[in-house]
């Protein structure tokens, strides 16, 4: 059998428009859904978050700084970041709403600790009351010994 012959019957791969756009068709759908989409749902939250805001909220801005909103006029927010001293901030610059942890559940956090913790933290509390605040080191006994932070293997 000839070799133009062979040609003939198989099908041209490179005409076919769909088989080579689907692949970036494909990854433009993955993009969508797992990075634009995302992110657009998360913007309107924040949206709906800064605009729900009420003089008295107790709210963390997006540099760190915490305050209570004591008053909104338009696009800004005026902070009391300390006790007479009132701060003004576009609302996009508040992160998050701060919500206040209830007692029992800060109770029941610091009474549930393991008990190495525990042994940790008496003796480190020990130390610091022996060597009245200073922090103890403790080298070793044998003057020749070496510092297993500074071996090389």
């Amino acid at each position: 059998m000839p070799v133009h012959h062979v040609m003939e019957r198989v099908a041209p791969v490179g005409n076919n428009p769909l088989g080579t756009f689907l692949p970036l068709i494909l990854l433009v759908v993955v993009f969508y859904f797992l990075l634009i989409r995302p992110q657009r749902k998360r913007q309107q939250e924040q949206l709906q978050m800064q605009n729900s805001l009420t003089p008295g909220a107790r709210v963390m801005t997006t540099t760190g700084l915490f305050g209570t909103v004591v008053g909104l006029e338009d696009d800004d927010v005026i902070l009391e970041i300390a006790p007479g001293v009132e701060t003004r901030w576009v609302k996009a610059a508040i992160g998050r709403v701060v919500v206040p942890v209830e007692d029992a559940a800060d109770d029941e956090t610091d009474s549930v600790q393991p008990v190495a913790e525990e042994g940790v933290q008496k003796d480190a509390h020990e130390d610091i009351q022996k060597n009245k605040g200073e922090p103890v080191i403790e080298t070793p006994e044998d003057g020749d010994a070496k510092d297993s932070s500074t071996k090389q293997s």
